[in-house]
């Protein structure tokens, strides 16, 4: 993740960066009949509905930088050919990481200051996985 709210996750046929940014947010809105904050709640409480997996997954890749096209025949075939649940961690990620954002810093930065001290640091940034996902992100 990073400052912009965006977050390269492995997915689908490969790592693709989403990003839900204002725009991207308000046609979420939109699109569910619920703001982003309802949306992230329903994901979390397992009482989603289909259309806030795909509509979060389609925005953030094109908020990602992805055409609008080719953001809906990755979704049509890669969400919409599937079971519904499998797609609920990606969607959960993207969407917390543009409603939360992350810290400037990496893994290896947050590390550092307690090395200098003579201190091993065992610590796991939180920041490096997708909330409550186990995803990794690259």
């Amino acid at each position: 993740m990073s400052r912009d709210a965006s977050i390269t996750l492995t997915w689908a046929d490969g790592d693709f960066k989403f990003r839900l940014g204002w725009g991207e947010l308000e046609e979420l809105q939109e699109k569910t009949d619920a703001g982003p904050q309802v949306v992230l709640q329903r994901l979390y409480a397992g009482t989603w509905r289909v259309e806030d997996i795909s509509n979060t997954i389609r925005l953030a890749l094109i908020g990602g930088g992805m055409s609008p096209e080719e953001a809906v025949k990755k979704v049509r075939f890669y969400v919409e050919q599937r079971p519904p649940a499998e797609s609920v961690p990606i969607a959960l990620a993207v969407l917390s990481a543009g409603l939360i954002g992350a810290p400037d810093e990496k893994l290896g930065e947050l590390e550092a200051p307690s090395r200098k001290r003579g201190k091993s640091s065992s610590r796991t940034a939180k920041s490096d996985l997708a909330p409550s996902t186990g995803l990794v992100q690259r």
